[in-house]
């Protein structure tokens, strides 16, 4: 093998380790918390990345919902329960509790 055709060789493969590392460090999904406490989703508004997981945890005493119109839906989710979505879909998604319908809160993907 000559030597140019070598160095290409030798070019390609380190630059497809390097974008296959890339790759996996972005792939890392992060997992995001929201506490339902006080009849309120804390925080109110979530920014997170398009496949992070978030996680509802219901510190109240008494049952909640996480409800996004067409988006998720945990279900009731009892006293120290919580429920785990995968963020798959970009956009600004409002919900509620539809036992509490007062209790409001935005989650954003991005």
């Amino acid at each position: 093998m000559n030597g140019l055709r070598r160095r290409l060789l030798l070019a390609t493969g380190a630059a497809a380790l390097v974008s296959a590392y890339a790759l996996r460090a972005q792939a890392a999904p992060a997992t995001h918390t929201v506490t339902i406490d006080a009849f309120e989703f804390k925080p109110a508004t979530l920014t997170v990345k398009q496949g992070d997981v978030v996680v509802w945890h219901n510190a109240d005493p008494v049952p909640h919902t996480a409800t996004a119109h067409r988006t998720f839906d945990s279900g009731s989710l009892t006293a120290g329960a919580s429920w785990r979505y995968t963020a798959a879909m970009k956009g600004h998604f409002d919900y509620v509790c539809t036992l509490h319908p007062t209790m409001k809160a935005t989650l954003i993907v991005e």
